[in-house]
């Protein structure tokens, strides 16, 4: 049975491509990796901040907090919403006096990560303790930095990186764990819009005067008021002293 140079070349292709799936599948069992993450009890902290609003422009918001502190809150962004009476406002819904509160849960939740992985090789050179080479099934060499502690199987018999030798088939288990704490904030802002002005107050009541008659007669009863009493007696007698005196010195001019 003969086969065509195009059946030849296909028949090629899927050999080369069985090959390249069996390189994989050789290197995945020769390297192999696996992640575990366990989770411990959460512990959560509230802290409730009180305030209030004193200055607002566009993004920009001071706020006065119950200790007397003033805090900048420069570019809020309009994601950010306030919950007043059920409604959700956001930054440039808010106004000078309204009273608002952040109440901030922080959950603290402890997390172990741990990592699983083994190695199928032949050694190449060893640098106990510290690194090992070994050459996989693919015929490449990979350097391997080895732990403290960290134990081979050599045809089931466990030892150290100083009983490693050149050419031995070795596998081994590496298993790491690291400790970390996962923190998640979730924040919530209310507010209480600050109270109405009050009303403008009432006009105040006008006094009105009104003009009362007096009757004629209690005018004319009331005595006028009396003058000032500015004459006196004396010029006259002295005008009557001169005449006198003048007429009796005109009698003797007259006898003369």
């Amino acid at each position: 049975m003969q086969f065509t140079k195009k059946q030849e070349a296909i028949g090629m292709a899927f050999a080369l491509l069985l090959a390249c799936i069996a390189l994989t599948l050789s290197m995945v069992a020769q390297v192999q990796s696996t992640t575990t993450t366990s989770k411990g009890t959460g512990s959560s902290t509230t802290k409730v901040e009180n305030g209030e609003i004193v200055y607002v422009s566009g993004n920009n918001v001071v706020v006065k907090m119950a200790d007397g502190t003033l805090r900048h809150f420069d570019n809020v962004p309009d994601s950010v919403k306030v919950t007043v009476d059920g409604q959700q406002l956001g930054v440039h819904d808010l106004k000078v006096g309204m009273k608002v509160q952040r109440t901030i849960t922080t959950t603290r939740t402890p997390e172990t990560i741990t990592t699983v992985k083994s190695v199928t090789g032949t050694v190449w050179h060893v640098n106990p303790p510290r690194a090992v080479i070994l050459t996989m099934e693919d015929g490449k060499n990979k350097e391997f930095k080895i732990p403290e502690g960290q134990k081979f199987n050599v045809d089931g018999q466990m030892v150290d990186a100083w009983g490693l030798k050149k050419g031995m088939k070795v596998s081994a288990t590496q298993v790491t764990q690291a400790p970390q704490d996962v923190i998640t904030q979730q924040r919530k802002v209310t507010g209480v819009m600050p109270p109405p002005p009050p009303p403008p107050p009432a006009d105040e009541p006008i006094l009105i005067v009104e003009e009362v008659a007096v009757p004629v007669e209690v005018a004319q009863a009331a005595p006028a008021p009396a003058l000032p009493k500015t004459g006196s007696p004396v010029p006259l007698l002295g005008l009557l002293g001169f005449l006198s005196l003048a007429s009796s010195l005109g009698l003797r001019a007259f006898r003369r």
